[in-house]
């Protein structure tokens, strides 16, 4: 067969059959064959360079899309292995910690997106407040966190998957964020932190991260309850360091003790990287 005769067949002999999708086909297929299958079933998907309202980007530039497609062999999360890996992703974990002022050597972890970052990040906060209550022999039973209306959905599904209270502050016409005042009635021994947005899904605002800050330093010294901060930067803590650097939500504040942000929501990466930096 020539290869004309081999393209020929593309208008005809892939119509007759779909894709298989249920079950092992009795024979294989050449992979050109498959390769045309899937692309005849993709060209009816959206176009990313039209969509603008799921936060992602659609343009790399060649060379990353070249390092991409030459690694992908790795099994990257072997890092004994691919050890020179593993560094490139902490050189970005350290430039990050860097950027959002962290006051030592710091940890994090790059994730799949921010969903798994906030998960990681608030198993964090339910750990260490758990730790905290068996060192002084206190129940561990009971643990809350509190947030916004204005966050994701997903630190709603980490209260539901890991057994954790949800006491959400509800918004109102005009009010689209949350501050110190909204947050304090919700405080007790048993709340694991406080979530701060930078960038809510809704407007793009951030919480009062300064007086939740404030707040729960004072809550400190006068009940002895470290209640910590983890700020999900998701939709903007890759702006607002560049837009507003004097301006304080980070790890300058000292209950901040963790920060997500989506590498992909800003331009020149695919989707969907999301990085976990801690304070320390």
């Amino acid at each position: 067969m020539t290869k004309s005769d081999d393209a020929a067949l593309f208008g005809n002999r892939f119509l007759t059959k779909p894709a298989p999708a249920e079950t092992f086909p009795e024979e294989g297929m050449a992979a050109t064959d498959a390769m045309r299958l899937v692309d005849v079933d993709l060209a009816m998907e959206g176009d990313p360079q039209r969509n603008l309202a799921t936060f992602v980007t659609t343009w790399m530039e060649p060379e990353a899309q070249r390092l991409i497609a030459e690694n992908l062999h790795r099994n990257f999360i072997d890092h004994a292995e691919y050890p020179i890996s593993a560094e490139i992703e902490q050189r970005c974990v350290r430039m990050l910690a860097d950027l959002f002022h962290a006051p030592g050597k710091t940890a994090g972890c790059r994730t799949q997106g921010s969903s798994e970052a906030i998960m990681l990040g608030a198993l964090s906060l339910k750990w260490k407040w758990r730790e905290r209550r068996q060192a002084a022999g206190l129940s561990t039973d009971r643990p809350n966190l509190i947030f916004g209306g204005d966050v994701h959905v997903v630190w709603e599904k980490f209260c539901r998957y890991f057994d954790v209270e949800p006491r959400i502050v509800p918004l109102a016409e005009g009010k689209y964020t949350i501050g110190p005042q909204d947050v304090e009635p919700h405080l007790d021994e048993n709340t694991i932190g406080v979530v701060a947005v930078l960038g809510t899904t809704f407007t793009g605002h951030k919480d009062d991260v300064v007086g939740i800050d404030e707040l729960l330093r004072d809550v400190r010294k006068k009940r002895d309850l470290d209640i910590p901060i983890h700020v999900d930067g998701a939709s903007g803590a890759f702006v607002w360091p560049f837009l507003y650097p004097d301006s304080k939500w980070d790890f300058r504040l000292e209950q901040v003790r963790s920060i997500n942000v989506s590498g992909h929501k800003y331009g020149l990466v695919y989707p969907g990287i999301g990085w976990l930096i801690f304070r320390e």
